[in-house]
C-alpha cells in the first residue's frame, strides 16, 4: 500500500511539473467560464442604429433620446433622406433604422396619433427580432408617458403611435439566413486549418522532414505545395455547402457567384496559411490538431458574431474578435449572398483577410527557415 501511495504522489509531482497539463486542467475551465459567461447572452447592447428624422421636433427628439439612453442602442448615423437607408444597410454599419414622418410632434399632438417605421436588418433574423422588440417596448413606454402628460386622469388610454415594422433582406425571418453562412465559415476554418496544421508535424513524426529539407524546393514552394491540395478540396466543400444551402434550405444568392468564389478562396487561403503556421510551431500531430481545433473552433463560434452579436460583448472581447478571420468573413458572405453587395462595400473586410494571409505565410516562412538553419 505504501508503494501505491508513493506512486500516486509521484504522478501528482509529474503533473505539477508539466505546465501544459496544469494549463489544460485549470486554465481552460477558467477561460471557458469567462467566455461563456460574457458571450452567452440573449441581451443585445449598443446596437448600431440609424435615425431618419426630417422634422427634429420635440416629440421625435425625446423619443430618440429615450432610445439611446436605454443602453440597447447607439446612434451610428443620422440620415438626411430615405435614399440613404439602403447604402447604410448594405455597408453593414447599422442593425436597425428608425424613420420619423415629417411633422411627427405636430401630428401626434393634434391628431392624437402618428406613424413610425422600424426597419431591421434581417440578414441576422434573431438580432433583428430582438432589436425590434426592444424598440417597441421603449416606444410603448414613451407613449404611456405622453398620455400621462397630456391626460393625467387617464394613464391607461390607448397609445397614439402606430409602429410599422419592416425586415430587409429576409422578410420571412428564416433562421437559415444566419445558419448557413455561419456553418460555412466554421467548416471551412476547421477543415482547412486542421488538415494543414498536421502536415509538417506529420513529416516530422514520420522522419521524412529531412527529405524536404534536402530537396531543391524553396521553403515558400514547400509551404504553398502543402496548401494547394487542401485549397482545392476545401473549395469543393464550399461548393457543396452553398449548393445545399440554396437547394435544400432556400438560401438566396443575390450577388455575384464569381465574387463569392474569390472571397471563399481568400478565406480558405487564410485558414490554410494559419494551419501551416500552427504546423511549423507544433512538434507532433496531436499538438497541432489540438491547437487548431480548440484554438479556432471556440473563437469562431463565440466571438465571430455567428451565434452572438459582437456588440453585446465586453470591449476586450470585441478587440480580440477582430484577430480571427471568421469575424471578417461572415459579413462578406452575408453581404454577397443575402444583400447582393459588391466589392465596393466589402473592400475593407477583403483587405483585412488578404493581410492576414500574407502575415501567416510570412510567419510560417520565417519559422520554416529557422528549421533549415
Amino acid at each position: 500500500m505504501n508503494r501505491f501511495f508513493a506512486f500516486v504522489i509521484k504522478e501528482f509531482r509529474h503533473i505539477y511539473r508539466d505546465r501544459r497539463t496544469m494549463l489544460i486542467l485549470f486554465g481552460m475551465p477558467v477561460i471557458q467560464v469567462l467566455l461563456f459567461g460574457f458571450v452567452l447572452t440573449n441581451e443585445i447592447k449598443n446596437a448600431a442604429i440609424a435615425i431618419l428624422d426630417p422634422s427634429k421636433d420635440e416629440a421625435s427628439l425625446r423619443l430618440t433620446s429615450k432610445l439611446l439612453s436605454s443602453g440597447y442602442f447607439r446612434l451610428e448615423r443620422s440620415l438626411a433622406s430615405a435614399d440613404a437607408l439602403e447604402p447604410a444597410f448594405r455597408q453593414g454599419k447599422i442593425k436597425l433604422a428608425l424613420v420619423f414622418p415629417p411633422g411627427f410632434s405636430h401630428t401626434l399632438r393634434h391628431d392624437g396619433t402618428a406613424q413610425l417605421q422600424l426597419i431591421g436588418d434581417a440578414s441576422d433574423p434573431n438580432t433583428a427580432t430582438t432589436l425590434i422588440n426592444y424598440a417597441n417596448a421603449i416606444i410603448l413606454d414613451f407613449q404611456r408617458e405622453q398620455v400621462a402628460l397630456s391626460n393625467p386622469n387617464a394613464p391607461g388610454a390607448p397609445p397614439g403611435i402606430r409602429v410599422e415594422t419592416r425586415m430587409r433582406y429576409n422578410p420571412e425571418q428564416k433562421a437559415v439566413f444566419n445558419f448557413v453562412p455561419g456553418v460555412m465559415t466554421l467548416i471551412l476554418m476547421l477543415v482547412s486549418a486542421m488538415m494543414t496544421s498536421i502536415t509538417l508535424a506529420r513529416e516530422k513524426e514520420l522522419g521524412t522532414m529531412e527529405v524536404l529539407l534536402v530537396s531543391p524546393l524553396q521553403p515558400l514552394q514547400i509551404l504553398l505545395g502543402k496548401t494547394a491540395p487542401y485549397l482545392a478540396l476545401s473549395f469543393l466543400n464550399t461548393v457543396l455547402v452553398v449548393a445545399l444551402g440554396m437547394l435544400v434550405f432556400g438560401m438566396p444568392m443575390r450577388g455575384s457567384f464569381l465574387l463569392l468564389g474569390l472571397e471563399c478562396l481568400l478565406y480558405m487561403f487564410v485558414a490554410l496559411s494559419l494551419g501551416i503556421f500552427i504546423s511549423t510551431r507544433a512538434k507532433t500531430q496531436m499538438v497541432a490538431m489540438f491547437a487548431s481545433a480548440l484554438g479556432l473552433m471556440m473563437p469562431t463560434i463565440l466571438l465571430s458574431g455567428f451565434l452572438f452579436p459582437r456588440e453585446s460583448m465586453p470591449l476586450l472581447l470585441q478587440i480580440i474578435s477582430v484577430l480571427f478571420p471568421a469575424t471578417w468573413f461572415i459579413p462578406i458572405i452575408k453581404g454577397v449572398m443575402i444583400k447582393g453587395v459588391g466589392l465596393e462595400y466589402l473592400w475593407k473586410e477583403t483587405l483585412v483577410l488578404a493581410l492576414m494571409a500574407l502575415g501567416f505565410i510570412g510567419l510560417s516562412l520565417r519559422n520554416f527557415k529557422n528549421r533549415l538553419e
